[in-house]
């Protein structure tokens, strides 16, 4: 792979864009003359629909992307992710989550399926009720302790299909280091009939560590015995000695692999308590919906493959239309949660300025992801999408259907604002009664469309943003799966820690660092 800006195909495009610049450009003139454009832009891949007609593309524009596709070595890119090359360059290891979600008939690694196993046993224990506490009080609440990767996901698709709940219990998430996370989680909770997920890759998270250590000090506060942690305690982790040392009965502890990344691994053991609340046959279903989705990826043709095409139009317009953000706003209060997940998915895979070979790259690499839940965005961070100055393309993302019985006509509603607004977002209003109403328009979209929100669904289009994000970094050549700034963060923590903690005048730090320790002596003596 090369550096995408000396490639004929970027040149073509640089030149190509000019099109779209000039002055007289309407988007939805794209339209006109065309009785065909939806069935031109627009993939679908089972339950799932992208309409990406609303864009800055045409014929030649796709031909292009799809050169620049070809000429940065992106089929080969894809046979390598799943034959299990080292593709996670920095660090010699693979980057093999599709793995996690092939099924157990065709799956070459037999640790996930024993995994699945073991999952499945332990899920059905608790749900019945034959895992009991301490106190043989049945387990009605489960803590999962994580962050980043170890969080976000579960919570995402917890949160996103309570309506499979099986509610044998009731899942809470603790990430944040601030202590007032978990003392509120914990506040209605009785300590005989709940259990903690330990989720860390490492065992060594920070966060993740003193949120653990609060949590068994509390347990242990009201069941005065240390074997009780051993009832109340399994642990999803690499570093199982750490595991066993923290007081987790090493048959409680679930295991990870070196080639599952963080922001990949809800499909992992990762997942239990995904399982523990809707039940271990719809998260098998959420393992299938992605596994569609890996296939379809990895054999459609490009112009035909639908996490190709979002990659290369957000590559386009990264690239040559200064886009500094995407706006990714579902029209479901079930996924709520879905811009934060996407945010770390994005901007830690994405966050480089040197390519794999550790040169700097000298282009715009990821963008900015930010968004939240329609219909409530339009009467907020709308506005500046409208009539804001930025170049922000937006990522829709609606359901055909009600998640809620008997409320088809208020859902209706629902899509109709979803399906205006990026109506609106490319009409605009140019022909106002004033200046202050003039909406300029020509702002680009793409709408994802599903039957409905179920676990199958929601596994498909996960895993489509998994494999739009690997997209861009082969486009790109910098590698989506390593992370050392955020390793830069975790260890000047340390640092600051000991300052903080240490008595007499810090040392070693600059004078900013310095003084707020300073403040916070006076302040918290």
């Amino acid at each position: 792979m090369n550096n995408p800006t000396d490639t004929s195909a970027w040149k073509a495009l640089l030149a190509h864009s000019k099109e779209f610049k000039q002055r007289d450009f309407r988007l939805s003139e794209l339209f006109h003359g065309s009785n065909n454009r939806f069935d031109s832009f627009s993939l679908r891949h089972e339950n799932l629909l992208l309409d990406y007609s609303r864009n800055y593309l045409n014929d030649a524009t796709k031909k292009l992307l799809i050169d620049l596709a070809h000429q940065q070595q992106l089929p080969q890119a894809i046979a390598a992710m799943f034959a299990g090359k080292a593709i996670n360059n920095s660090e010699q290891r693979a980057a093999l989550h599709v793995a996690l979600r092939e099924p157990g008939e065709s799956s070459e690694h037999g640790e996930v399926i024993d995994t699945l196993a073991r999952m499945e046993k332990f899920v059905n224990r608790v749900q019945a009720g034959s895992w009991s506490g301490f106190d043989s009080n049945r387990i009605t609440d489960v803590v999962n302790i994580g962050i980043g990767g170890s969080d976000l996901g579960p919570a995402l698709v917890t949160d996103a299909l309570s309506a499979f709940a099986t509610g044998q219990v009731k899942l809470h998430f603790v990430s944040n280091i601030d202590p007032s996370h978990i003392a509120t989680t914990l506040l209605d909770l009785q300590p005989e009939s709940t259990l903690f997920i330990i989720a860390s890759k490492s065992f060594c998270t920070e966060e993740t560590q003193r949120n653990a250590v609060a949590a068994r000090k509390w347990l242990l506060s009201k069941l005065e015995d240390e074997k009780a942690t051993s009832n109340h305690f399994v642990a999803i982790t690499k570093n199982s000695a750490a595991a066993t040392n923290f007081g987790i009965d090493p048959k409680n502890i679930f295991p990870l692999w070196d080639w599952v990344g963080g922001r990949y691994s809800l499909w992992s053991a990762i997942g239990l308590p995904i399982a523990l609340a809707i039940g271990m046959d719809n998260f098998r279903q959420l393992l299938a919906g992605a596994h569609s989705m890996d296939q379809h990826f990895k054999n459609a043709d490009l112009a035909d493959n639908m996490p190709v095409m979002m990659a290369l139009i957000t590559i386009w317009y990264r690239g040559f239309f200064d886009c500094h953000s995407t706006a990714v706003v579902p029209y479901s209060q079930g996924l709520k949660l879905l811009p934060a997940y996407l945010q770390q998915l994005y901007m830690e895979s994405l966050g480089k300025s040197v390519d794999v070979n550790g040169v700097a790259v000298g282009f715009d690499t990821g963008e900015v992801l930010w968004g939240g839940v329609g219909s409530d965005g339009q009467h907020s961070y709308f506005q500046l999408l409208h009539q804001g100055s930025d170049f922000i393309p937006v990522d829709f993302i609606a359901f055909a259907t009600a998640a809620v019985a008997d409320a088809q006509t208020q859902h209706r509603a629902l899509l109709a604002n979803c399906f205006s607004q990026s109506l609106a977002l490319m009409a605009g209003e140019t022909d106002p009664e004033s200046p202050h109403q003039y909406i300029a328009g020509n702002k680009p979209s793409n709408t994802l469309l599903l039957s409905a929100l179920t676990p199958y669904n929601l596994g498909s289009l996960i895993a489509l943003f998994e494999h739009k994000v690997y997209v861009q970094s082969v486009i790109w050549n910098i590698n989506a799966f390593d992370q050392w700034g955020v390793e830069l963060g975790k260890r000047l923590s340390r640092q600051v820690f000991d300052a903080l903690e240490a008595p007499g005048e810090p040392s070693g730090l600059d004078d900013s660092t310095t003084s707020l320790i300073k403040k916070v002596r006076e302040w918290n003596p």
